[in-house]
């Protein structure tokens, strides 16, 4: 009777060490997904930002006959939105003041989202992708790869 309890305890650790091993590995990976995720939102934003910039006229034009920020000039809501798009995806990708970074740009996305009313369904999707893993970022934290969890541990811990 002992040995068939052994037995049949032996049989269920197997499935359940492999278990306990795949959570470990996905643990293991878990700071560098944060930081892809991260990388990957940060890039985006960034990316567009430099478009802006890259031809300042155009940009202009669009806020002033495309884009409809509420409540602010257009000129004003350009300058706002490139500084925005150019500023916080580095904050973003260094993992310092990320969640304060996360939550602007989450805002930003959905000003953009709403502004401009020609947003295709696709457009639109994308925008709900980047706010989602903005949201995650944001009520997950930076992870363990950023200056976030160094400040941390170094000086608060």
């Amino acid at each position: 009777m002992e040995m068939a309890m052994r037995a049949a305890n032996g049989a269920l650790r197997g499935p359940e060490t492999v278990f306990h091993k795949f959570v470990s590995v996905l643990g293991t990976l878990s700071p560098l997904v944060d930081l892809a995720v991260r990388l990957w939102v940060a890039n985006v934003f960034f990316t567009a930002g430099l478009t802006k910039i890259a031809t300042w006229s155009s940009t202009l034009a669009l806020f002033e006959n495309e884009y409809h920020v509420p409540l602010l000039p257009p000129e004003l809501a350009a300058y706002l939105g490139t500084a925005a798009e150019l500023g916080l995806p580095v904050f973003l990708v260094l993992g310092l003041g990320t969640r304060f970074a996360a939550l602007a740009l989450f805002l930003f996305n959905i000003v953009a989202a709403i502004s401009y009313p020609d947003l295709s369904e696709v457009g639109l999707k994308d925008h709900q992708v980047w706010g989602l893993l903005l949201l995650v970022t944001l009520f997950h934290g930076p992870g363990k790869l950023s200056l976030d969890h160094f400040i941390r541990r170094k000086f608060f811990s």
